[in-house]
């Protein structure tokens, strides 16, 4: 009787993880912009368990259609634009640069198989997607426009 207390306890503290994770992503996000043709915020996704974020599985957790434009981008190179800082910019531009290579940081430390996912064409969703350590797809989803 007292492993199942020590074994509901673990879920909870894993539960309580994954919560200040969410919680922390969403401070970041707070304000962030992500620019293209038009400025998009961040919002915070959470779904089910999977095995990898494969371009299929993240499709069916997402109900993304097979048929859409999907492009697949390297986390790294995705992050490198918005972290580098310019020489021309001032402090609003090198303090968003900053939230980004945290949120970057807190996604490298706390996820895995770390992947950006693009759908559609002109109009494109952006999904900057992991799994956390009890096996959920989690990540952020953004818009933007390129003509």
């Amino acid at each position: 009787m007292k492993e199942k207390k020590i074994s509901e306890e673990k879920k909870i503290d894993k539960l309580e993880i994954n919560e200040i994770f969410i919680d922390k992503i969403s401070r970041i996000c707070e304000g962030l912009m992500y620019l293209s043709e038009t400025d998009a915020e961040f919002t915070v996704f959470n779904a089910n368990k999977v095995e990898s974020t494969s371009k299929e599985t993240f499709l069916s957790q997402t109900n993304g259609s097979p048929n859409v434009a999907f492009e697949e981008q390297s986390f790294d190179e995705f992050f490198l634009r918005l972290t580098t800082v310019k020489d021309w910019f001032g402090s609003a531009e090198k303090l968003q640069a900053k939230r980004f290579a945290e949120l970057q940081e807190l996604f490298k430390l706390n996820l895995k198989d770390l992947r950006i996912f693009r759908l559609g064409k002109i109009q494109i969703d952006i999904y900057i997607v992991g799994i956390d350590a009890e096996n959920n797809l989690i990540g952020l989803k953004t818009n933007a426009v390129e003509t």
